[in-house]
């Protein structure tokens, strides 16, 4: 067994010095069968740990439920940490921004009683309370003090940016003690004396999140932080993408330049991201400051380790830098980077989004509109359904929408309305009557600030002209298992359309016998998810800047390999095409 404590001037492993060199690896955004070479190409680049938030929203779909299986299975991801003879960092949250959804707090979460969430507020610390000690079996038998990887906890996330609630941290310390975990626990914020205030406890360990002047932020680290290491926990090195902005790199030169600095000083790092992986399915967050701004799918953060697991010109800079500071075999390296593989498929089976609805709709009934919230659909598609019949041309509007709708009247397009840009109304033609159905995506929750948490759907009263349009109906479209869709599409008759006409299902298959990642070309398409053997790859949208979707080797099989795609609006081309290379975008320069 070993002793990992905080020291009055070093981190000490055993009672002796010990520099944290980690590397940020969020195991919910790999694939498990990808979670081994991902840790050891950390070790190989000279890091000596893994650090991963913990996200409560996917371990807990509902209240009921607490899942650890496959791609959730944090406590094989730790073991594996372990045996490649590494530590780990834990980030339970509950709160953890990591631009995931949410911010990994559970939409069901807020009709618990209408908690008051990242405060001392009973309902929600009640929940909190039953989370962690759901996490407990898994956590607390790891930490480094009983044979396992663990050294350190942190409690919350980034809290001196969202709230100063003092009693709500000092819960969460004696939460975390009571379920058993008894590692040192730590805090991070931006260095900003207020942040940094507000974000902690004096009995708490404050770390710093920030990606450049590392000299100067490390002092004001230093003024909050008299005593122990220095430790930028959150060390910027990329950066993250939304729909219809550009692809953000870093330079490689200023990464290393500001990586020295923070070595140099004798601060402890964890590069955030090491390898940033993908946010798979619907998982996405989203920004809000003004304008809505989803993330995109991809996750790869100008990493060192590409979102396919590849080194990068970053990756052999910083081990260069690391090399100075830890022991590393020159012989220990990292395969090669290779090539996708390039071929075409053709989607020859299809079927229209509405079929599949009326296949699998719950209704609920409502005079207005209901969030997505209220029917218990906190992710992905819904769809509205109500009457109309007007004699002029008229306007249909809503108080907002959240967060793109598409709205159809006896299943023909009349217009799309979307959050980002604040679209509210919709002209009707004259004479319109009939069936009205709206196809709303949530397209990711806000992760950051004041609007956290908030509902999903059409907002407010709806209204034609002045009048307030009446009973609506709503229905989730089920997406989490696509099996009962894959078998309506595998029994269509074969199509020769060329192109696909949305919003609509097509489905190929395809053989893969030399194995390994392929990148899937979305260019000739518009918008919409892809599936390959059942599991959602993740969004596309022609709007870039991302241009192809990482599909993971172990996703796939030798023979009879399946691709169903949604699109939902139109595709030039009803064919996916494999290329050799993942193309994020353009860039700002």
């Amino acid at each position: 067994m070993s002793v990992f404590t905080i020291g009055e001037q070093d981190f000490l492993l055993n009672d002796q010095p010990h520099r944290i060199l980690a590397g940020a690896l969020h195991y919910f955004r790999v694939h498990p069968d990808q979670w081994a070479d991902r840790i050891r190409k950390a070790r190989q680049m000279g890091l000596n740990t893994i650090e991963t938030y913990v996200a409560w929203n996917l371990h807990a779909p509902s209240e009921d439920v607490f899942d650890t299986s496959a791609g959730l299975d944090l406590g094989r991801f730790l073991d594996l940490v372990a045996a490649e003879g590494m530590h780990a960092i834990v980030r339970p949250g509950p709160y953890i921004c990591a631009e995931w959804d949410n911010g990994g707090l559970p939409g069901w979460l807020f009709s618990k009683g209408n908690p008051v969430i990242r405060t001392s507020d009973p309902v929600y610390m009640a929940l909190v309370r039953s989370y962690m000690e759901a996490l407990a079996p898994i956590l607390v038998p790891r930490q480094i003090d009983r044979g396992g990887p663990i050294i350190l906890v942190q409690i919350e996330n980034e809290y001196g940016a969202y709230g100063s609630d003092m009693h709500y941290l000092e819960q969460l310390v004696e939460l975390n003690r009571e379920i058993g975990l008894s590692v040192p626990f730590t805090t991070v914020d931006q260095p900003e004396p207020a942040m940094l205030i507000n974000g902690s406890l004096p009995s708490l360990h404050k770390t710093g999140s920030f990606g450049g002047k590392s000299t100067e932020r490390l002092a004001t680290l230093r003024e909050h932080q008299p005593t122990g290491p220095l430790m930028c926990s959150e060390f910027w090195i990329g950066w993250f993408d939304h729909w219809g902005a550009h692809h953000h790199t870093t330079s490689v030169q200023e990464s290393v330049h500001e990586l020295e600095e923070l070595l140099a000083a004798g601060a402890s790092v964890n590069v955030y991201m090491f390898h940033g992986g993908t946010n798979f399915g619907m998982s996405n967050g989203a920004n809000d400051k003004g304008v809505y701004q989803p993330t995109v799918t991809s996750y790869d953060y100008d990493a060192p380790l590409d979102e396919a697991g590849q080194p990068t010109e970053k990756y052999w800079a910083f081990r260069e830098v690391l090399g100075r500071y830890t022991e590393l075999d020159d012989q220990d390296i990292p395969a090669p980077r290779q090539a996708g593989q390039e071929f075409s498929v053709s989607l020859t089976q299809d079927m229209p989004l509405w079929e599949y609805l009326d296949a699998t709709a719950s209704w609920t009934q409502s005079q207005d509109p209901l969030t997505t919230d209220a029917v218990g659909s906190f992710n992905g598609f819904s769809v509205y359904r109500s009457q109309i019949s007007v004699g002029e041309r008229s306007v249909l509007s809503f108080s907002e929408v959240r967060d793109r709708a598409q709205i159809f009247l006896n299943r023909e397009l009349l217009g799309t309305l979307s959050r980002d840009q604040k679209d509210r109304a919709v002209t009707l033609p004259a004479g319109a009557a009939g069936t009205l159905e709206i196809v709303l995506e949530d397209q990711g929750r806000v992760n950051y600030g004041e609007r956290l948490g908030e509902a999903k759907g059409l907002i407010g009263p709806a209204h034609i002209n002045d009048v307030p349009l009446r009973d609506w109906e709503l229905s989730p479209l089920p997406f989490s298992d696509i099996a009962a869709l894959s078998i309506m599409l595998a029994t269509r008759p074969e199509t020769a359309n060329g192109v696909l006409a949305g919003p609509v299902f097509a489905r190929g298959t395809f053989d893969h016998p030399l194995g390994g990642d392929l990148f899937l070309d979305t260019q000739h398409w518009t918008k919409g998810l892809v599936w390959i053997n059942g599991f959602c790859l993740g969004r596309y949208w022609g709007r870039g800047p991302q241009r192809t979707l990482y599909v993971p080797g172990p996703l796939l099989r030798p023979e009879g390999n399946e691709i169903i795609v949604l699109e939902l609006q139109a595709a030039q081309r009803a064919v996916a095409s494999f290329v050799a290379a993942h193309d994020l975008g353009h860039t700002e320069f």
